[in-house]
């Protein structure tokens, strides 16, 4: 028996399949795969989607094994927020 697996290896969205021979199926392959990796790095609102749901995860990870510390995070960033919003508002009323 071979370790090797002989299931065919997925292609991402962005890439290329090995094996194309003939040349204008070739190009269809690449210019579809070019237009995918464009649209990935230029749909902003689905990256930044994506970035805030593993920011939560990350986050509710946290609190599950130290809800103290995630606690005082809490209370941390409040206190930050408010002592901001005090500066600016004295700054605006001087």
């Amino acid at each position: 028996m071979s370790s090797i697996s002989d299931a065919p290896v997925p292609v991402p969205r962005t890439g290329v399949a090995l094996g194309i021979t003939d040349p204008v199926e070739s190009a269809r392959a690449e210019l579809k795969a070019a237009l995918a990796a464009i649209e990935e790095k230029g749909n902003l609102p689905r990256r930044l989607s994506r970035a805030t749901d593993r920011t939560v995860e990350k986050a509710r990870r946290f609190s599950r094994r130290n809800p103290a510390a995630a606690a005082a995070c809490v209370v941390a960033g409040a206190a930050a927020v408010g002592a901001i919003v005090w500066a600016a508002v004295r700054i605006y009323t001087r």
